[in-house]
Formats: structure tokens, C-alpha cells, sequence
């Protein structure tokens, strides 16, 4: 499912327009974002955890020359499912 199509889902259970439901989806995606940034996790009861988790610094190797490379450390965005969202995966 692309966004298209989820804002098609959103707009067809809500009983609003594809605009509004856009609209709600461009804001829920910048809301998480900001909270990501500022290094704060967003929790949806039931659906999952989004949260950033740190990369060390570590090497690794270029695989065309063989070479060894430094990778820096880094920030990552994280989900994590929550129970509900678990068992509707498992039910089908």
C-alpha cells in the first residue's frame, strides 16, 4: 500500500474527503518526525512504538575493493509493534 492508497482507506472508514485525509496524514507524519527529532518516542497503544536507537561507530569493508571504511555512528528511526497489532499479523 502506498500513500495514495492509504489516504484512499483513511478517506473511505472516516467518511471524509481524500483531501482532509491527506491533510491528517501529512500531520500525523510531521508530528511523529518532530517528536523523533527531538529524540522522544511516540506511542499508539495497542499499534506500536516509534522511537530513534543509536548506531556505535563501527568498521566495516567496501565490498567492490575489499578495503576497510570506517562507518561514523548514526541515529535510527525504530517501530516496534504493539500487541494488538502482533495478533492481527499472526490471525491471517
Amino acid at each position: 500500500m502506498n500513500k495514495a492508497e492509504l489516504v484512499e482507506a483513511i478517506a473511505k472508514k472516516a467518511g471524509g474527503t481524500k483531501v482532509a485525509a491527506e491533510a491528517t496524514l501529512d500531520a500525523f507524519i510531521d508530528s511523529v518526525t518532530a517528536a523523533l527529532t527531538k529524540g522522544d518516542s511516540v506511542a499508539l497503544i495497542g499499534f506500536g512504538t516509534f522511537s530513534v536507537s543509536k548506531r556505535a561507530a563501527r568498521k566495516g569493508r567496501n565490498p567492490a575493493t575489499g578495503a576497510e571504511i570506517r562507518i561514523p555512528a548514526s541515529k535510527v528511526a525504530k517501530f516496534s509493534a504493539g500487541a494488538k497489532l502482533k495478533k492481527a499479523v499472526n490471525r491471517r
